[in-house]
C-alpha cells in the first residue's frame, strides 16, 4: 500500500497535468474556431468557382481539356498525405498514416514498386512514418501543415499539375483527415488528377463549413469533379437553363470564349482544392486535439477523485491507529 506521502505526490502530479491539458484544450479550441472561420469564408468562393467550371464542362461545344482528364495506365503515382506536425491529437495521425499505407499497398499489389510511388508528406508525423517504412519523401512540406500561405500552396499544386501534364506521373492521390464536426473526423482519400469532369463528389469543405457557420449549406459539393447547381442558392428560374439530366444551371456571358476561360479556370480550381484540403485537415487536427485534451482532463479529474478518496481513507486509518495506540498505552 502506498504511503500518504506517495499519494500526495501523485495528487500534485495529476493537478499539474490537469493544468497542462486544460490549457492545451483552450488553445486547440481557439485554433479550431479560427480554422472553421477560414473554411466558412473559403466555401462560397470555391462553390461559385466549381459551379462555373461545371457549367463550362457540361457544354458540349466547349473543349474538355483532355490533358487534365485523360485516363491512362498508372505506371507512376504521387500520393499527398497530410498529418500534423505535433502529437497529442488522439488517433488523428494514425488514421491518416494507416490510410496512406493502404493506398500505397493497392498500387504495390497492382504491380508498381516503391520507386514508382512518389510520396509528398505534409506534416512531420506522416513524413517520419513513410521514411521508416522505406519510402523516400519528395521534399520537406511540413510548413504547409501549419502555415496556409496561398503562394506556397500554389507552387506546390502547380508542381504536381506540371508533373502530371508532362507525363512524369499518371495519377495524384490525396490522403487527409476530413473535418465533419468537432467530435467527428475521419480519413479521406481523393483522386486529384486526372480531373473527373463528369462526377460530383461529397464536399469535405462544405460539411466542415456547415459546422462552422449555419449559413453555409453542409451539402456543398467539392472534389475531383464539379459541383451541383444547388450550391449557388435559389435564383430566378428564368436566369437558369435546363440540361438534359434535368438539372438547372445559371447562364453566363463568357468573354472572350469558353475555351480560354476554361483553361484559365481549371488550374485555379486545382490550386484551390489543395488549399481547401489543407484547411480541412487543419480543422480536423485541432478538433481531434480538443477532444483528446477534454478526455484527458476528464480522466485526470476521475483519477484525482480516486486518489483523494484513497488519501482520506488512509489518513483516517492512520489517525484511528494512533488513537488505538494511545488508548492501549493508557490501559496498560
Amino acid at each position: 500500500m502506498a504511503s500518504l506521502k506517495e499519494i500526495k505526490s501523485r495528487i500534485n502530479s495529476v493537478n499539474g497535468t490537469l493544468k497542462i491539458t486544460s490549457a492545451m484544450k483552450m488553445v486547440a479550441s481557439a485554433k479550431l474556431h479560427k480554422a472553421q472561420a477560414a473554411i466558412a469564408n473559403m466555401v462560397p468562393y470555391e462553390r461559385q468557382m466549381h459551379e462555373i467550371l461545371y457549367r463550362l464542362l457540361s457544354d458540349e461545344s466547349t473543349p474538355t481539356c483532355a490533358e487534365y482528364v485523360e485516363q491512362r495506365p498508372v505506371k507512376k503515382v504521387a500520393i499527398v498525405a497530410v498529418s500534423s506536425n505535433s502529437s497529442l491529437c488522439g488517433a488523428f495521425n494514425s488514421n491518416v498514416i494507416r490510410l496512406f499505407f493502404e493506398t500505397a499497398q493497392e498500387y504495390l499489389d497492382a504491380g508498381l514498386t516503391r520507386d514508382d510511388i512518389l510520396v509528398y508528406p505534409v506534416g512531420r508525423k506522416v513524413a517520419t512514418a513513410v521514411s521508416k517504412d522505406g519510402y523516400v519523401p519528395q521534399g520537406d512540406f511540413n510548413r504547409l501543415a501549419d502555415r496556409h500561405i496561398y503562394d506556397d500552396i500554389s507552387v506546390f499544386a502547380e508542381s504536381l499539375t506540371g508533373m502530371y501534364l508532362k507525363g512524369e506521373i499518371d495519377r495524384v492521390e490525396l490522403v487527409y483527415s476530413h473535418y465533419k464536426s468537432s467530435s467527428s473526423q475521419y480519413p479521406m482519400r481523393e483522386t486529384y488528377l486526372p480531373f473527373a469532369a463528369g462526377s460530383a463528389v461529397g464536399s469535405a469543405a462544405g460539411s466542415a463549413a456547415g459546422s462552422a457557420a449555419s449559413a453555409v449549406a453542409p451539402d456543398a459539393v467539392r472534389g475531383t469533379g464539379a459541383v451541383s447547381g444547388s450550391g449557388g442558392g435559389e435564383a430566378d428560374p428564368d436566369a437558369r437553363r435546363e440540361t438534359g439530366s434535368g438539372e438547372y444551371f445559371k447562364d453566363y456571358l463568357i468573354e472572350p470564349d469558353s475555351e480560354t476561360v476554361l483553361r484559365a479556370l481549371l488550374p485555379k480550381v486545382l490550386v484551390l482544392k489543395i488549399n481547401t484540403m489543407l484547411l480541412d485537415a487543419n480543422a480536423a487536427e485541432h478538433a481531434a486535439r480538443t477532444v483528446a485534451m477534454q478526455e484527458a482532463s476528464d480522466n485526470g479529474r476521475k483519477l484525482l477523485q480516486d486518489l483523494s478518496l484513497q488519501y482520506n481513507k488512509q489518513r483516517q486509518q492512520s489517525i484511528t491507529d494512533e488513537l488505538l495506540d494511545i488508548v492501549s498505552g493508557s490501559l496498560a
